[in-house]
């Protein structure tokens, strides 16, 4: 299975999937204007990865900013990982925020509650 890497730019995220070592990153801003177009192939690839999981799974998650649209594109693979989860594999959600970032931080713990995984918070710049 072949990496996943897709170049930030000022209106998406900066995107690393590993298979080979099981961590897989996003980090930057996320509002692109068609959503669904750019996050299409990462949930594929996912997918594609939940066929046959790691042993463990680690989702490093940092977002400066990401609007509604990005929200469920990232709610949806959030609920691959707990997938993963629920069938005996070692899952983890690295949630970083930007420190005094309120509305980010919120945003994953109710993600959190919602999915019910482990989720790890780290605010950082």
């Amino acid at each position: 299975m072949d990496n996943l890497f897709v170049e930030a730019t000022d209106v998406t995220p900066n995107v690393e999937f590993s298979k080979v070592s099981g961590t897989f990153k996003i980090i930057g801003k996320s509002l692109p204007e068609d959503v669904k177009n750019f996050y299409t192939p990462i949930i594929q690839w996912f997918d594609l990865y939940s066929s046959q999981p790691n042993p463990e799974t680690t989702l490093f998650l940092h977002f400066e900013y990401f609007n509604t649209a990005s929200s469920k594109m990232i709610l949806i693979l959030l609920n691959k990982l707990r997938e993963i989860h629920k069938k005996g594999f070692r899952v983890l959600v690295i949630w970083s925020y930007p420190p005094q970032d309120a509305e980010i931080e919120e945003a994953g713990e109710e993600f959190e509650e919602l999915l019910n995984i482990p989720f790890q918070f780290l605010a950082k710049e």
